[in-house]
């Protein structure tokens, strides 16, 4: 196995945008491919790293960015001010979302046939997104996400099938909120599930956020260890 990087460089609606490709040299030929979508703070190392151990398990994966070149945000004061923009015009988003999917499947090593995407925060915000604008993928994993409806029409039947991975105390997206994401894919025709995890919040992939301070929102290594075992066998199932 030898795991390589590259940069890519690319243009879209805004850019230019900076990602990270990961893949297994060793292996010959195109695999799966998997677009990693990044938290509030946008494309970072710790998406890098995500992208690293997808290529460990055998497939090519791109951390994407949907800011923009040199837009990143660190924790503290106006942290949210890119997500912030994303926020108030989805259609934007939309179109980042599909531009950095197409870069996923331009690389040699992609089978451009076989991808998914997977999301942390509001990069799971970004997985659910995909689903509802039709993007050509075949699934996407959505940990701990936030599950407000954009202000286009939601594409029906929606193609993408869905993991959602749900921390149960989680103040962004609380009980009702996941009942109304439930309805919204079932009303779409998605194929869908929910692993919720009990005395878990939002980032509780996050080994960074491990004493926010605030309720509901830090690291938990059970929904974490749990979720990314769950991730795996989703994926397995969908290129099997």
């Amino acid at each position: 196995m030898t795991i390589e990087r590259r940069t890519i460089v690319h243009d879209g609606p805004g850019g230019p945008f900076e990602g990270v490709f990961a893949w297994d040299a060793a292996v010959a030929g195109p695999r799966p491919g998997v677009l990693v979508l990044p938290n509030v703070l946008g494309q970072k190392e710790a998406d890098n790293a995500k992208a690293e151990d997808l290529a460990r398990l055998g497939y090519a994966a791109f951390a994407g960015d949907v800011f923009g070149q040199g837009r990143r945000a660190q924790r503290g004061e106006g942290y949210s001010r890119y997500m912030d923009e994303m926020n108030a015009d989805r259609a934007l988003l939309r179109d980042r979302l599909a531009r950095s999917l197409a870069v996923l499947k331009e690389q040699a090593e992609v089978d451009a046939g076989r991808t998914a995407a997977i999301g942390f925060c509001f990069g799971g915000k970004c997985v659910l997104d995909m689903a509802r604008a039709g993007l050509d993928t075949l699934g996407g994993v959505s940990f701990h996400g936030v599950y407000d409806r954009p202000d286009y029409p939601t594409a029906a039947p929606a193609g993408m099938k869905l993991l959602i991975c749900h921390g149960w105390d989680d103040p962004l997206a609380p009980p009702d909120a996941l009942i109304a994401l439930g309805r919204e894919l079932t009303e779409a025709g998605a194929a869908w599930q929910v692993h919720a995890y009990g005395h878990a919040g939002h980032a509780f992939t996050d080994a960074s956020a491990t004493a926010t301070g605030t309720p509901g929102i830090g690291y938990e290594e059970r929904a974490d260890r749990r979720s990314w075992q769950a991730m795996r066998g989703f994926l397995g199932e969908l290129f099997g």
